[in-house]
């Protein structure tokens, strides 16, 4: 039986087009408390997580693991935060950041400058994130890479300037309850893998979203779990 217990939110909208009559505590928890989660995929129920989880690795990317190992969770390589990074038109736009290999931030010393403050006034954590290259799809180098804004690869930065460019997306939550990525230099594509297969150690790149629009299709979504509901069959969120 799923005991989930359920947050009292419907109509939850996020990204839109499409309205939601969802009661996910995991989408909210994502989406509105910021609360890390496992990003499971609806085809083969497996866990997105860093290739590499050391605080300084920037240049490599993201695969689709399904067994999760000791190694894994000590480091909280299985979880991830969807971290509010503005609006693009009316849209919420979010970063998608890697619990494993956080950083606290040190205090900014006499004229150097403060990554940002939470609301208790401590330094905000630096979270690698999951940035696109420029020319993905169409290159062959069409992989996502983990890193901070700075350390990422040149190919991995925006080309306007602004670093965090290739490292923001539209998050929709789908029909069937669970949520798509859209990166905004890339709107015509989602987050899928390597050569459309949805295996164990599947690489994360780019993919054309042939449905044409933001809710994507089942074989790219994925369900945000709670760590507690790892063992939670993940179709049940149908019910």
């Amino acid at each position: 039986m799923y005991t989930q217990e359920r947050t009292a939110m419907s109509n939850l909208v996020v990204g839109g087009p499409v309205a939601v009559n969802s009661y996910d505590n995991a989408i909210v928890a994502a989406l509105v408390e910021n609360r890390p989660v496992m990003l499971v995929h609806a085809f083969n129920g497996g866990y997105l997580r860093p290739t590499e989880l050391g605080e300084a690795s920037h240049d490599k990317g993201v695969q689709l693991a399904t067994a999760l190992d000791e190694t894994v969770k000590e480091a909280n390589g299985h979880l991830w935060h969807i971290t509010p990074a503005g609006f693009f038109g009316q849209r919420p736009l979010y970063f998608i950041e890697s619990a494993a290999g956080q950083a606290v931030a040190q205090p900014a010393v006499a004229g150097g400058t403060d990554a940002g403050r939470g609301d208790d006034g401590a330094p905000k954590p630096q979270r690698r994130r999951i940035t696109v290259h420029q020319d993905a799809p169409k290159s062959t180098a069409d992989t996502v890479q983990v890193g901070l804004p700075g350390k990422v690869g040149d190919k991995w930065r925006g080309k306007n300037g602004a670093p965090e460019d290739t490292q923001l997306w539209v998050v929709t939550v789908t029909p069937w309850g669970g949520i798509t990525f859209v990166p905004i230099t890339h709107p015509d594509t989602i987050l899928g893998f390597k050569d459309h297969s949805v295996t164990a150690d599947s690489e994360v790149r780019l993919t054309y979203n042939w449905g044409g629009d933001f809710t994507g299709t089942v074989i790219n979504t994925f369900y945000p779990r709670l760590p507690n509901e790892w063992n939670v069959p993940y179709h049940h969120v149908f019910t």
